[in-house]
This record gives structure tokens, C-alpha cells and sequence, in this order.
């Protein structure tokens, strides 16, 4: 996997410190020589994540007072919320979603969704072919999207829109895997798509939670 900044590596910690409050919303975190002792790296690291963090509305800098947890840190639109949250956090929240959708899909699915499923499924063999990692991502995240867009609830399709990127980020750290990751698990996604195409809720629900068991 590709190697964590330190800042990111810092600003993580701080986010998990604030969760386990260390930190408490509305209350100043230590100043600078602390958190650089605290967490054993240098200045421009803890820099860099004070400044991630404030951005994504986690922290409130107050030039001259000092760095604060924000109180609304805990009310951030979902989007922000799972930029801060660890891939295990977001990947079982997704792991409902997708059991959900399949089921919807296999039963509300259109003539026109199954095209657009089956023309995904089909990018993302031509990737695995090509061995081209991010295409194979790019397709995957294509085909279960096309998957939530056929499971008639809008709301549920957009809420899986958001988790898309963390997934897109997630397989493209794996690097040392290639393409084998999308190879290995194609087969399943093929049958996904079958299982889905007859309608078969049950089948397509038990698919998908291999595939996401196995983190494919």
C-alpha cells in the first residue's frame, strides 16, 4: 500500500482522540509542542494536519486564542463525515446499503437498467484484461452504481454515490495486487449481475455480502 504523510497519519490520530474524547467538542487541543511530542512528529507535520482538519470542519482555528474542536464536528453533512471515518466504519454502513440495493435492483430493475449493468460488467473485464488498475476501479465502482441506480430508490443511490470515492481510494492503494484483486472476484460479479437479471433477491443479497466479506 502506498505509505500514509505523516500529516494524515496525525490528523487520524486526532480525529480518533476527539471520538474517544480526548478532545472534547467546544475545548482547545494541546498547543503545537505538545501534539508534537504527543503523536512524535515534527512541526510542519502537525501543521499540515490542523490545517486538513479545520478544513474539513473538525477543528476551529482562533488566530491568538489557540486550535478548538468544533462543536458542530459531530453534525457534519454525510460526505464530510465519511472523509473522516475509517474505510471498516464506512465499508459496514456500505455492506447495508449494497444488500439492500441488490435486493431492489433484482426486483425493479428496467430493460434499459440491465444494459447499463451488463455494459459495466463488461468494462470491467475489458480492464482486467488490459490490466489496468484504475480502469478495473473506475469499472467496478461503475457497475455497483449502476446497480444502485436500478434499485428505484433515489435516495438509497445517492447515499452509495458517497461512499464511491473512499471505495475508489481504497482499491487504488492496493498496488502491489495489480489487477488480481478485480480478476480473482469477477466471476462473482458475473453471477451478481445473473442473479439480478432473474430477479433472484436472495441469491444476489448472499453475492454481494461474499463480495464485501471478502472486501471485493
Amino acid at each position: 500500500m502506498k505509505k500514509e504523510k505523516l500529516s494524515d497519519v496525525v490528523a487520524t490520530q486526532i480525529k480518533q482522540d476527539i471520538r474517544e474524547h480526548k478532545y472534547k467538542a467546544g475545548e482547545k487541543i494541546p498547543a503545537e509542542p505538545e501534539l508534537m511530542k504527543r503523536y512524535e512528529v515534527g512541526r510542519s507535520s502537525v501543521r499540515e494536519a490542523i490545517k486538513s482538519l479545520a478544513m474539513a470542519g473538525v477543528l476551529q482555528v482562533r488566530q491568538g486564542d489557540g486550535t478548538y474542536v468544533n462543536d458542530l464536528a459531530e453534525l457534519l453533512p454525510i460526505e464530510q463525515r465519511l472523509k473522516n471515518a475509517s474505510f471498516e466504519e464506512t465499508n459496514a454502513v456500505r455492506r447495508l446499503l449494497e444488500e439492500e440495493i441488490v435486493k431492489l435492483a433484482a426486483e425493479l430493475h428496467t430493460p434499459a437498467d440491465l444494459i447499463e449493468i451488463e455494459k459495466q460488467l463488461n468494462a470491467r473485464k475489458q480492464a482486467i484484461l488490459a490490466e489496468d488498475r484504475t480502469a478495473c476501479a473506475n469499472a467496478d465502482i461503475a457497475f455497483h452504481m449502476a446497480i444502485a441506480n436500478a434499485c428505484g430508490n433515489s435516495i438509497l443511490a445517492h447515499l452509495y454515490q458517497n461512499f464511491t470515492q473512499t471505495i475508489r481510494t481504497f482499491f487504488l492503494q492496493r498496488e502491489l495486487q495489480g489487477v488480481s484483486h478485480f480478476a480473482m472476484s469477477h466471476h462473482l460479479h458475473n453471477d451478481l449481475f445473473k442473479a439480478i437479471k432473474a430477479g433472484r433477491k436472495k441469491q444476489a443479497a448472499a453475492i454481494i455480502t461474499h463480495i464485501l466479506n471478502n472486501n471485493y
